[in-house]
């Protein structure tokens, strides 16, 4: 019987399926059959020799007189015959040849045994190569079908390369390289499918950290990286020290890093461009190779902006069919209209305040620094309409006014001038003089009696 612990051996290490694994799907197999033959296996007892080159197969069944259902009692009288000491109600293991299952039994038990290997085989495979989504992997062309590409990776798992994940300017023949990131992973009744994707801005974005030194050791970071596969890319980087420009290092000496990456892509352009937190900069910067002149915000809340250019700009910062813009637009976010100096307007020129961009205003002061509080309904204004709003003025301040019912700009000014701020509970003098001096910076009080 030393052909079966060869044979667990041998499957173990052709699968990749751990010894006990084999030896488990060999007694599901064996009571698999067991249950065929006599409609249950919840009596089998399956044990393997210490070295596995012996398997037997016992059956628990409890002592009777007088037999109701033979695949769970034995008479006492057959009992006895192997146990003199048995009786009525004892429990025994009675051994069973497993030839005695029928051939329907074996069949159905091979099937089992099948199954399972074939499971314990996928979920090897797939806990060997779940590590690899997000990675690329290179691979050999072996065969089209409808379009689709499988590539040979390893021998083991099957790259699929879908349409849809394909650049439309690439062509691939038998025995091709073909390199690509691992989107997903498939069980497949053959084994697991690596579902791969070169259109995908992860790809790029891979392909520039293998090539870019700065980009692998943390140096430089992409920021985020957009589309129009096998047309154009846009790439915006930053730099973690202020020594390192990103763009440079991105392209490298003569161009020589973007170029291995542009070959990567058969020749799709590519824009490399510097992240800036300032939304006038970096819409600047995305709208590359064209020169913005300048950039105005028109709805912060709706991230809508103007950039202007020169007429000798305009079509270049367009692109063709509106390529370029549309990429610029996805890479900041921002809804963002061209215009040359000859078509931009009066009103179009005009910075749109709102809450949104007084919340990035303040989004970086110290914690106890105010924030303004600007109504709903509030028309978009220039000028100071509440205390909150003016410039330097400390949150706590603001809470104490607030709760005096001084929250209006107004209404501060002539507690002010009629000395009623004095009486304002929790002001200190030195409260008094700092909301002094503030008041004084930032309001001027015209002889009407107006605020600007």
């Amino acid at each position: 019987m030393s052909e079966m612990a060869d044979a667990i051996r041998a499957l173990s290490s052709e699968k990749g399926i751990s010894v006990d694994s084999v030896r488990q799907t060999v007694e599901n197999t064996i009571k698999a059959a067991y249950k065929r033959t006599f409609g249950t296996s919840e009596n089998c007892i399956v044990k393997f020799s210490d070295n596995m080159d012996n398997v037997t197969v016992y059956a628990r069944k409890v002592v009777v007189d007088g037999v109701y259902d033979p695949s769970q009692e034995i008479e006492l009288e057959e009992a006895q015959r192997i146990d003199a000491s048995a009786s009525v109600g004892d429990e025994m293991v009675i051994p069973i040849d497993p030839h005695t299952f029928g051939r329907s039994a074996v069949f159905t038990g091979k099937q089992t045994a099948h199954q399972a290997l074939s499971e314990s085989f996928k979920d090897n495979l797939y806990n060997t190569y779940k590590d690899r989504i997000g990675k690329i992997e290179t691979g050999v062309y072996q065969r089209e079908r409808k379009g689709n590409i499988f590539v040979e990776l390893d021998g083991k798992a099957e790259g699929f390369l879908p349409v849809k994940n394909q650049s439309p300017h690439e062509v691939f023949e038998k025995n091709d390289r073909v390199r690509a990131i691992v989107e997903k992973i498939n069980k497949t009744p053959a084994g697991i499918q690596l579902v791969l994707s070169r259109t995908s801005p992860d790809f790029v974005k891979k392909i520039l950290e293998s090539e870019v030194t700065e980009i692998a050791d943390g140096t430089v970071v992409v920021q985020k990286v957009v589309r129009e596969p096998g047309y154009r890319t846009k790439v915006a980087v930053y730099s973690t020290k202020q020594d390192v420009d990103p763009v440079g290092a991105c392209v490298g000496m003569k161009g020589m890093r973007i170029q291995n990456v542009i070959r990567e892509l058969y020749g799709e352009k590519i824009d490399v461009l510097k992240y800036d937190e300032d939304p006038h900069e970096f819409i600047k910067n995305s709208l590359s190779p064209a020169e913005v002149k300048r950039v105005v915000i028109q709805d912060a809340v709706h991230r809508e902006a103007l950039a202007i250019v020169d007429d000798s700009q305009f079509s270049i910062a367009i692109g063709k069919q509106g390529q370029n813009v549309r990429l610029a637009n996805k890479l900041c976010d921002w809804s963002v209209n061209v215009k040359t100096e000859a078509t931009v307007t009066e009103e179009d020129l005009i910075e749109v305040s709102s809450v949104k961009a007084a919340e990035k205003l303040f989004a970086d002061l110290p914690e106890n620094q105010a924030q303004p509080q600007v109504a709903e309904n509030e028309e978009d204004s220039d000028d100071f309409v509440y205390v909150s709003q003016l410039p330097g003025i400390d949150k706590r301040l603001v809470d104490l006014l607030a709760a005096a019912g001084l929250n209006d700009l107004e209404a501060f000014i002539q507690a002010s001038d009629d000395g009623s701020l004095a009486k304002v509970e929790g002001l200190t003098e030195e409260d008094l003089a700092t909301l002094d001096r503030i008041l004084k910076e930032n309001v001027e009080i015209v002889e009407e009696g107006e605020e600007e």
